[in-house]
């Protein structure tokens, strides 16, 4: 019996509406005449969910008892006995009742497969394995029920059931998800925008994935190699060169013009292992290409035009970026070319080939292409080869009417060998034409005359010195790659030590100068920068005032380039010198990339210490303007009307009632208050800015801080409403500026309420945080504008009297940062502001 069909509708979150859309796949099935029954589906208590079950076939529940309760499970043996065209069963991911044949509904849903059932399913991203913990992370909730991928991706269809944050929240505030009581706390929580933001776009990437994965089975099942622009995909080639760079920014253009564009940097290295490109320009590359948000990529190939199309098809890349040819025009006569080359290849892909600088220019010889052997040893081969046939023909002659000639020549054929192994290959030449000669003299008839009687014997010469050649040509070869793969070895051994410092966080420049003298045994190690003053003059190499040491280890430092045994220039301002020993160019390649590394590590720890110098003056010019905001609005009104009351009550030309005497002193009375409170803010605002604030943290209940909060509002805490659970941890705060943040926020937020909506303060618990969340039904605040509410003269009075902010916020947010907090506005489902505050909570609390 052939398996049946999964189908999948998978969500972002709860109130997608993933049941909604399997039930109504299912009516649509039984329209078109097919059998469709109803395994599980969970309404709810969603009317228009429902609505769609009417006049479906259900099948019967299961019901389990289970520690005195009884529960109901999907029937997997009623499902297979009525043996439907299609089943519909909600909720893959669930777990199923203690007691049940399977631990999980997957599990189930398996059965119902194996016996020929098609199955229609749903399941939010939030549950998926590989994405439990990420969830957890983003929501601060953790999901018991979890399905393993590979189950979901195993469906032979899955389709995503998107909503906007925005919308799914406005199903929540209308009651089209939950029931009302627990609107407010789903969308405090769970249903928070960044909260579903995230969500979604784990949702998207996974079908994203999924759907490149479909795309490339079937273009591996239909042999297509072609290139499906289902997206852009920019690839640039590079070559270690320093061209790299503009080719690099080029391709990265030619990808920005395409929203959602990839872009892939790849270099080809030889096959046998020995990479032609300068170590340092590429780790520079590298950093520049993922700067620039695209990935870096290298491969291996002999045939550099194929290995790049082969990876360009790959990838499915669209647009392959090439730079001109470096060599010079007679060699391009000789050979295309690898940019031409690769045009005539590309097929459906497009090349760009981009000019530089250094084109035409010619390509230096590759260093790893000099002598592999020291010199040492080529002057013994060359000692080897003179000596060694003379000593060889002297042992010989005494045999040579015992010995046949080719016997001889095998003789001199193993000398040669010898002889190429010990000095590469021209001794080893040198050896076989000695040879040859002497085989000619003393052995070969007529002997004593470098004539040859016998053709044969000439020809026996001939194939003698081509052999010879042949095998000292291969073992010099092989004598060269065997000493340059140890080399490439020792020098990835080196990076990768090098990668591994800098992946553990050791990327201090003094770390890395002294691994670096390590590594080569140096007596020191010294990193010069330029002094500004100094200008860039071209004898100032030797100057050691035009230079400071940035960072040096190991013995007395150089202070200029020229006082190096090894240096190498990083930019027009950094240079890096060595001293103990000459490094040769192999060496060099190495030294050039940790040069490279050392001047990453100084710019980012510039970057560290010029953001730590502009932290506190960030801090000052913020409280400063915060003071101008309460000395520009807030001060000036109850001075007006304490003023006014006063001056009232001092006007003898006016018999005031008693009563109103009463109102103009309360009004004084009420104004003095809030001037006196605004003094209070402004002087904690001054001590704040000057860094000498009395913050006392300590554990502290929001049971007991909010109702005192609320008392503290005078004639309007009526309009306010406290939701806080005594079961919450307690937070690290200072309990008197906790209050009076409070009492700013709920004052904010009664002035722009409807006189018949209340303000609502609730909080909630979010793994090591607590939230307080002052919620008002006001006109609300534009999304653009919610950092500009914490800025100066954003008050309401200098503008109009309906929207805006005042000092308030400006106070309250300086306060709540001074003790370790946070303050963000948010958008309130249905029109308002919510003001959220996030404290940690107390290692008390962690404990208990």
């Amino acid at each position: 019996m052939p398996r049946g069909r999964l189908r999948v509708y998978l969500g972002a979150a709860p109130g997608v509406g993933k049941t909604f859309a399997m039930l109504g796949e299912g009516r649509r099935g039984m329209e078109r005449g097919r059998d469709v029954v109803v395994g599980f589906v969970e309404t709810h208590g969603r009317p228009r969910t429902a609505a769609l079950l009417e006049g479906m076939e259900i099948i019967p529940r299961r019901q389990l008892r289970y520690r005195g309760s009884t529960f109901t499970e999907l029937d997997v043996d009623a499902v297979i006995e009525r043996a439907p065209k299609i089943a519909l069963i909600d909720e893959l991911a669930h777990t199923n009742v203690p007691g049940s044949r399977n631990v999980k509904r997957w599990q189930d849903i398996e059965e119902i497969l194996d016996a020929g059932i098609d199955v229609v399913s749903t399941v939010n991203i939030q549950h998926l394995e590989s994405l439990n913990d990420v969830v957890q992370q983003i929501t601060g909730i953790p999901q018991r029920e979890t399905v393993p991928d590979e189950v979901v991706r195993r469906a032979d269809q899955i389709e995503l059931v998107d909503m906007s944050p925005e919308a799914l929240r406005r199903r929540m505030a209308h009651g089209n998800v939950y029931a009302p009581e627990k609107v407010d706390a789903a969308l405090s929580n769970y249903f928070r925008v960044g909260n579903l933001t995230a969500l979604r776009e784990l949702a998207l990437l996974w079908v994203a994935g999924k759907v490149d994965e479909q795309l490339d089975r079937y273009r591996a099942d239909h042999g297509i190699e072609g290139t499906w622009e289902t997206r852009e995909r920019v690839v640039v080639a590079l070559t270690g060169g320093p061209e790299g760079d503009t080719l690099i920014r080029r391709a990265a253009r030619v990808a920005a013009r395409t929203k959602g564009a990839d872009l892939l940097a790849v270099h080809v290295t030889s096959a046998d292992g020995l990479a032609g490109g300068d170590p340092a320009n590429l780790a520079r590359q590298r950093t520049l290409v993922e700067s620039l948000g695209g990935t870096y990529h290298q491969v291996v190939g002999d045939d550099i035009p194929r290995a790049l199309l082969d990876f360009a098809r790959g990838v499915n890349a669209t647009q392959l970026v090439l730079g001109a040819s470096r060599r010079g025009r007679f060699a391009q006569i000789l050979s295309r070319g690898v940019g031409v080359e690769t045009t005539a290849l590309s097929g459906s892909i497009d090349v760009h080939m981009i000019t530089h600088d250094e084109a035409k220019k010619g390509r230096r010889r590759p260093e790893h292409s000099r002598a592999a052997l020291t010199r040492k040893r080529r002057l013994a081969g060359w000692a080897v080869a003179l000596a060694g046939m003379l000593a060889l023909t002297a042992a010989l002659i005494p045999f040579r009417d015992d010995l046949s000639l080719p016997t001889e020549i095998l003789f001199y054929l193993v000398t040669v060998v010898g002889v190429a192994l010990i000095g590469g290959m021209w001794p080893a030449i040198t050896a076989a034409v000695v040879g040859s000669l002497l085989l000619n003299y003393f052995f070969t008839p007529p002997v004593g005359e470098f004539t040859i009687a016998d053709p044969e014997n000439l020809f026996a010469l001939i194939v003698f010195v081509v052999v010879a050649a042949m095998v000292s040509t291969i073992v010099d070869v092989a004598a060269r790659r065997t000493r340059e793969a140890a080399r490439a070895g020792a020098d990835a051994e080196i990076l990768a030590t090098l990668a591994g410092h800098v992946l553990r966080g050791e990327a201090a420049v003094p770390s890395l100068l002294a691994r670096l003298r390590e590594t080569f045994g140096l007596t020191s190690v010294t990193l010069l920068e330029r002094r500004p003053d100094t200008g860039s003059m071209p004898d100032d190499q030797t100057d050691p005032d035009a230079w400071r040491i940035i960072a040096t280890t190991g013995g007395t430092p150089c202070t200029s380039p020229s006082a190096a045994d090894t240096d190498v220039v990083i930019d027009e301002n950094l240079v890096l010198t060595a001293r103990g020993r000459l490094l040769d160019a192999a060496d060099r390649r190495v030294l050039e990339a940790f040069a490279a590394e050392s001047a990453v590590a100084l710019r980012q720890q510039r970057l560290e210490e010029a953001a730590d110098q502009a932290k506190p003056l960030a801090e000052a010019d913020r409280m400063r303007t915060a003071l101008l905001a309460a000395v520009s609005h807030d001060l000036r009104t109850p001075l007006a009307s304490a003023k006014a009351a006063v001056e009232s009550l001092s006007n003898t030309a006016i018999a005031w009632t008693e009563e109103d005497r009463q109102e103009l002193l309360a009004t004084a009375d009420e104004s003095l208050a809030k001037l006196d409170r605004l003094v209070a803010n402004l002087l904690d605002m001054s001590r704040l800015q000057a860094g000498v604030l009395g913050v006392d943290h300590q554990p502290v209940a929001l049971e007991e801080v909010v109702p005192r909060a609320i008392d503290d509002l005078g004639p309007v805490r009526d309009r306010v409403e406290g939701d806080i659970s005594v079961e919450l941890p307690e937070i690290v705060a200072d309990p008197t500026l906790l209050e009076r943040v409070l009492v700013n926020l709920m004052t904010n937020a009664v002035r722009y309420s409807p006189q018949d909506a209340k303000v609502l303060i609730t909080a909630s618990g979010h793994g090591a945080h607590v939230e307080i969340r002052v919620i008002d039904r006001g006109p609300g605040v534009p999304a653009d504008a919610h950092d500009r509410i914490f800025l100066p003269f954003q008050r309401l009075g200098d503008r109009d009297n309906d929207t805006g902010v005042g000092l308030g916020l400006a106070l309250s947010r300086g306060l709540t940062e001074a003790m370790g907090g946070t303050l963000v506005p948010d958008e309130t489902p249905g029109g308002g502001l919510t003001m959220i505050l996030t404290f940690p909570i107390s290692s008390r609390a962690v404990v208990a």
